[in-house]
């Protein structure tokens, strides 16, 4: 007996079938998620991120925002994300003809920075995501791992928390981890004052 695949969706289908019920959803890879509600202890280290962002591109005059509701379409159009922070550049936004209807980037020129949080799905953030972030050529992206949750082959074994900055670098990207109280080091913002032992601690 042959089982029928279900039916892919199209971001523009995605797009109009997008409830407003108060719940996260994404497309990886045309299948509808429904993102897992967030726990307390993650929203913590997002406002934080977003509280350490805003005051770096505010310090310096950029033209950026933190939406908060916003979409990324990856280039071949199977995915969507709502990444936890997305850092917007306005100067371009006039470029993305999503942007004003459907609050949808899909320039890398309109993303200085993109950050993940981690949860139990981990493999999305370090695999699927990792990947059509570099593809879309985004050029910074930080995973927050505060609980420690990801694969061995990225944080070790025993698992403990892990804090990486990726760089696009020749179109790739080049993952830095972080740990303790040393510096994050971050190409978009190089006088970033913040250590990973602060982001984990903003869990508590």
């Amino acid at each position: 007996m042959t089982q029928a695949l279900p039916k892919l969706v199209t971001y523009e289908e995605f797009i109009e079938w997008f409830p407003n019920d108060g719940k996260r959803y994404e497309l990886h890879n045309g299948v509808i998620i429904e993102m897992a509600p967030p726990t307390g202890d993650h929203e913590k280290v997002v406002g934080f991120l977003a509280e350490k962002i805003t005051i770096e591109y505010v310090g310096l005059g950029l033209p950026y925002r933190i939406p908060k509701t916003a979409f990324v379409k990856t280039p071949s159009a199977k995915s969507t994300y709502s990444p936890d922070v997305l850092l917007l550049n306005l100067d371009n936004l006039g470029n993305e003809i999503l942007f004003q209807k459907q609050s949808t980037v899909t320039q890398a020129a309109s993303v200085p920075l993109v950050v993940e949080v981690v949860s139990t799905n981990w493999r999305d953030d370090y695999h699927l995501k990792f990947a059509d972030y570099e593809e879309m050529g985004i050029p910074e992206y930080w995973i927050a791992d505060y609980a420690g949750l990801g694969g061995r082959d990225f944080i070790g074994n025993p698992k403990q928390p892990a804090f990486f900055v990726c760089e696009l670098v020749d179109g790739e990207y080049v993952k830095t981890l972080f740990r303790g109280n040393k510096p994050i080091v971050s190409p978009t913002f190089p006088n970033l004052n913040l250590t990973a032992q602060q982001i984990f601690d903003a869990a508590l």
